[in-house]
């Protein structure tokens, strides 16, 4: 399959041949793998895993959300407004920036914007850290 892997600012993969990508998909996580029928999905914060052909490791982003299009011709283009080397999370900076936002959370006022940018990255820093083995309440 191909798999085109683009960020606003980077392009990751631009048709890369790979055995399989594993989705973070809002309504459940999902494997794409050649000739996988035609979907549109939108992605929760979460582990992307790419697959590549050689069948090592699987390579590991984490993602924050984003789509997926897969099409007909096996080629599945993720699109995600930010990705994360899953090697290169720090679990202490994730513990730091999640404490952080639960603070502006509690002392922004209710309804306004600054409290659901908080409450938008509370819960981004508390699927990293679940990505990571930490757990963060």
């Amino acid at each position: 399959m191909t798999l085109n892997f683009n960020l606003p600012h980077e392009t990751i993969y631009a048709g890369a041949s790979v055995k399989q990508v594993i989705v973070p998909g809002a309504a459940g996580e999902y494997g794409v793998t050649a000739d996988h029928v035609p979907l549109v999905a939108q992605l929760k914060a979460g582990v992307l895993q790419i697959i590549h052909e050689d069948g090592g490791e699987p390579e590991k982003f984490f993602v924050p959300g984003g789509f997926s299009l897969t099409h007909e011709n096996s080629t599945t283009d993720i699109t995600c407004p930010e990705a994360v080397k899953f090697d290169d999370i720090d679990g202490a900076v994730v513990s730091s920036e999640y404490e952080a936002a639960k603070a502006a959370f509690g002392s922004a006022e209710d309804g306004s914007v600054a409290k659901a940018e908080a409450q938008i990255d509370m819960e981004v820093y508390r699927a990293m850290g679940g990505a990571v083995g930490i757990t963060l309440a």
